[in-house]
């Protein structure tokens, strides 16, 4: 995506949020548990919906231990919500100084993704709501090992939704990118583009970010890909049908959670010659993935949004 010129709105939210961001990790982790207490406790934010969505994921679990597990993912939305906040005010080089610092994330395999990179032309990346999502754009600053990324920021492209709401959309994503110093790409790419910019942009390596995990959205390619933790589930199979047609290694990015405010990432390899694969039977390796770090991980989801309809 291009970058616009801001509009005022756009201005003054990030004007406002400023003082906000440049707090310390530890009140941002503890207004986390605030609005975590205040969606689950007073607002009812949803809780029907992660209740249900818990009960038929795990239904061999009893009442009180889904009941846990509703209070345990309620705790790390919070603190997704206040790392989000904390890492829009690392900007520029002190802001990434700052992320480094922290150690927020540890990109614990970048050996990986140098050589899948470097084995083929362009790379397919199947992400999911695992984690906190809303820090990709730190990736260049979460590699404390003594391998530097051959990776650059030009080379990745995250495909996102755009929001209806301009000033929220252009928002996000400005506080997704904080730390990327350029600004001509700023990494991201609305969904109905990625296909031609794929086309256009053919000679050159580009790392496709795709957070497949969802309901499929408006006129995007589906399949019925039969059983995902419990329940029958249709997928979105246009980033492996992108795999398949440009002929992409395909990978899949694990998010762990180590405590609040402290994750690992890891790259994953699902198929690096896709030659021999169909977007459904990528798919299906892709969920099988996302299902046994659910299972090792149940809180470390977002069992709020509407997945199954």
């Amino acid at each position: 995506m291009i970058k616009e010129r801001k509009s005022f709105s756009v201005w003054l939210v990030e004007l406002l949020a400023a003082p906000l961001a440049a707090l310390p990790m530890g009140f941002h982790l503890a207004m986390g548990h605030f609005v975590a207490w205040l969606l689950c406790d007073v607002l009812h934010y949803r809780r029907e919906e992660v209740l249900i969505n818990l009960s038929r994921c795990f239904p061999e679990k009893k009442y009180k231990e889904i009941k846990k597990l509703s209070r345990q993912f309620y705790r790390h939305f919070g603190e997704i919500f206040g790392e989000t906040v904390w890492f829009g005010g690392c900007k520029g080089e002190r802001g990434c100084s700052r992320l480094h610092r922290q150690h927020l994330v540890e990109f614990v395999n970048p050996e990986e993704l140098n050589r899948l990179f470097e084995a083929g032309d362009n790379m397919l990346v199947l992400s999911s709501h695992c984690g906190n999502w809303e820090l990709l754009g730190g990736l260049f600053n979460y590699n404390y090992s003594d391998t530097p990324l051959k990776v650059r920021p030009e080379h990745i492209a995250v495909v996102y939704k755009e929001l209806r709401n301009k000033t929220w959309d252009r928002f996000i994503a400005d506080n997704r990118c904080a730390s990327l110093t350029h600004t001509a790409f700023d990494g991201y790419l609305e969904s109905n583009k990625v296909f031609r910019f794929a086309l256009t942009r053919r000679s050159q390596k580009h790392i496709y970010i795709f957070p497949t995990d969802q309901y499929p959205y408006g006129r995007a390619a589906r399949q019925d890909i039969g059983t995902f933790l419990n329940q029958e589930t249709i997928a979105m199979t246009g980033g492996t049908a992108l795999a398949c047609k440009f002929g992409m290694s395909v990978s899949y990015l694990r998010w762990k959670k180590v405590s609040g405010g402290r994750y690992t990432l890891e790259i994953v390899p699902i198929c690096e010659d896709p030659s021999g694969e169909t977007p459904e039977s990528l798919m299906r390796k892709y969920y099988d993935l996302l299902e046994q770090d659910i299972k090792d991980q149940p809180w470390n989801y977002l069992w709020t949004h509407r997945r199954w309809k």
